[in-house]
């Protein structure tokens, strides 16, 4: 996970710049807005001239995902703190719940609270770290987001997912989603994902009804 955010990062960093944002600027949205394809989706529209209302929308509907996430990994951390629970919350990432998920399916014992925080705290020194590299490297070596580095993303995506697909609910979820996805992709402000997401959702209760 570590090494497929490594390019990402570092792409995001190199376009910043010419998107208009200065390079502490640029390390304030990865320090304090965390979110990888929110981020890049924020740089594009700022460079397009949007408005302020826009630019939040559309980061608003990518990340919705989020609340997924929570939900599916809800019943395992009412216990923590509230002020414990605020805090994991701005790490959780798809990597993060990922890894954590996947934990939890094991079935091994875990201690959760760090188990979390160890994964969340390590991928988000990833992200500053590589973000930094792209501020500083974007400028010594100029058509690097030409490089075609942002498909590690793509591959660390892929591997996020198909270890999860177990059942024929599963399969048909990720098969309509990604089918919506791509039918959707010229939806304005990404809501062609939302819809994805909706579209998996109840191809994965169908089927799991059906059995």
């Amino acid at each position: 996970m570590l090494v497929g955010a490594a390019p990402f990062g570092l792409i995001f960093g190199t376009l910043a710049g010419p998107a208009g944002l200065s390079p502490w600027e640029t390390l304030a949205m990865s320090l304090f807005v965390y979110g990888g394809a929110s981020q890049f989706i924020a740089i594009t529209l700022l460079a397009a001239g949007s408005g302020a209302w826009v630019i939040v929308a559309t980061t608003f509907i990518v990340n919705l995902r989020h609340a997924l996430y929570s939900a599916t990994l809800w019943r395992h951390v009412t216990g923590w703190p509230r002020a414990y629970r605020a805090f994991c919350a701005f790490f959780l990432t798809d990597e993060t719940f990922a890894i954590v998920y996947h934990k939890l399916n094991e079935g091994t014992p875990v201690k959760l609270p760090r188990y979390y925080l160890g994964s969340a705290l390590a991928m988000y020194g990833n992200w500053i770290t590589w973000t930094l590299a792209g501020v500083l490297l974007g400028h010594a070596i100029p058509g690097m987001a030409d490089w075609g580095l942002e498909f590690a993303m793509v591959a660390t995506f892929v591997g996020i997912v198909v270890p999860l697909l177990k059942g024929r609910s599963q399969l048909g979820a990720a098969l309509a989603a990604g089918t919506v996805a791509v039918a959707a992709d010229g939806l304005p402000y990404k809501l062609g994902l939302m819809l994805a997401a909706l579209s998996g959702i109840a191809a994965g209760l169908t089927l799991e009804r059906r059995r």
